[in-house]
């Protein structure tokens, strides 16, 4: 069973490596060196300049993100839960597990706000975790640890079983606030990136769960028109190569979860 879970985690990770810029252009040259054809060398070039451009990466994460916008936390109703997903880029040294480093705390620092704001009491983080790191607790126990540093009260604090996917995190918190809830319809306020949140939303749904979204982490240039003005947009980089990436990663996601 723990072979099975490890091998569908390491190719749900892997399979979309394929279909990225840099999985496109690495199989294109390999086609080169076997047809021999000169094209494919070209068409490789191609694909690596035209995903590593900060117009194309930009304009893939406006398709995602729309029409998701920026909420002040007084325009949210209220619910019977604040659920946190996983994916806030957490890690901790090796060396000392005490420490922890953020790549980006957006998603779990507006679940604390919508808690002091009065929208739930209680807020659920999803245990997330990477099977290929398996010294990193579940996300969702270090989500804890932190809010209660930040004076949360312990009893409205919850975490799921360890999940690795949107469709875990949804059959996950659905069986805990069945345990916690007694009423036949859950609304939530679904607290994540917003590039992926048409995803979640439809997959939570679809578990009979009705969502609230509040979408964070906003990548896309707001004024699209203005930034094509700014050179540097148009020339290749390594940030637009890795952003086009995950954009292209999670229309992916949206294609096998049937999420548009």
């Amino acid at each position: 069973m723990r072979t099975h879970f490890f091998t569908t985690y390491l190719l749900s990770k892997l399979l979309p490596l394929l279909f990225s810029p840099l999985g496109i252009f690495l199989i294109l040259l390999i086609i080169f060196f076997i047809r021999k054809k000169i094209k494919f060398v070209y068409s490789a070039i191609i694909v690596l300049i035209v995903s590593s451009n900060g117009v194309c990466s930009n304009t893939l994460w406006r398709l995602l993100e729309y029409p998701w916008k920026r909420l002040d936390y007084s325009l949210v109703d209220s619910s019977d839960a604040i659920v946190v997903l996983s994916g806030g880029g957490i890690s901790l040294p090796p060396s000392n597990k005490k420490i922890i480093e953020w790549n980006d705390p957006d998603r779990f620092l507006a679940g604390i706000n919508l808690y002091k704001a009065n929208k739930s009491n209680r807020l659920i983080f999803t245990g997330g975790i990477n099977p290929l790191m398996p010294s990193l607790p579940p996300e969702g126990d270090i989500y804890i640890r932190k809010a209660i540093a930040m004076d949360i009260p312990k009893k409205d604090l919850f975490t799921t079983y360890p999940v690795t996917n949107t469709l875990q995190e949804a059959k996950a918190i659905k069986k805990l606030l069945n345990d916690e809830i007694s009423a036949s319809q859950k609304k939530v306020i679904l607290v994540t990136s917003a590039f992926h949140m048409k995803r979640a939303k439809r997959v939570f749904e679809r578990q009979g769960i009705s969502v609230l979204p509040y979408p964070v982490d906003f990548k896309g240039v707001k004024k699209f028109f203005p930034s094509l003005r700014n050179p540097l947009m148009w020339f290749p980089h390594s940030s637009s190569l890795n952003e086009s990436s995950i954009a292209i990663r999670e229309i992916i996601g949206r294609i096998i979860y049937r999420a548009w």
